[in-house]
């Protein structure tokens, strides 16, 4: 079957999101992790001991999409939720040590999975695509968006998608990237 490109960017994004997600999560099955699951373990490394909600806004979800995800996380004890000590109404999700085991384990493999990305796509090619993707899932970029459709939000200047020299071309996992 042949596949036809599309105009509709949102269609593009998520058959390309598909594909690469597919690949990658075969490269980390050895580790029990799905990709979703090694990025949120990943960016729960990188954060600490984050809130629900800055999660959630790390990982552009919302809280109930992020909760579903990190069901299954919280049950093989990878993650655990405790309440916030300096405010008891807000949670804290915490890597488990089994959890933080789990994501060394795996990070051989997401390493694999980014070495051959690249040499599929090219070095270049494939830090352009990670600028250029950082940049779409920016306030700025909703913030724009929203105000040519008439959309009330925060209006500002023109997002600049041009890429720019950043380390996300080399970022190490728990740090910007996966």
């Amino acid at each position: 079957m042949t596949i036809h490109p599309t105009r509709c960017s949102n269609a593009a994004l998520r058959r390309a999101t598909r594909s690469v997600g597919q690949l990658y999560d075969e490269a980390l099955a050895p580790s029990g992790l799905r990709t979703t699951q090694y990025g949120l373990l990943a960016t729960i490394r990188g954060l600490g001991t984050p809130t629900m909600g800055a999660l959630a806004e790390a990982m552009v979800m919302d809280l109930s999409g992020l909760a579903h995800t990190l069901k299954p996380l919280t049950r093989d004890g990878y993650v655990s939720v405790v309440p916030d000590p300096l405010d008891r109404r807000a949670r804290r999700i915490a890597l488990t040590e089994a959890g933080a085991a789990t994501l060394d384990r795996a990070t051989p493999l997401w390493r694999a999975a980014q070495a051959r990305f690249e040499a599929a796509f090219g070095p270049e090619r494939a830090g352009l695509l990670r600028e250029l993707l950082y940049e779409l899932a920016r306030p700025e970029f909703r913030a724009a968006f929203e105000a040519e459709n008439g959309q009330s939000g925060p209006v500002g200047p023109p997002v600049d998608l041009t890429p720019s020299t950043s380390s996300w071309g080399s970022a190490q996992p728990g740090t910007r990237d996966p």
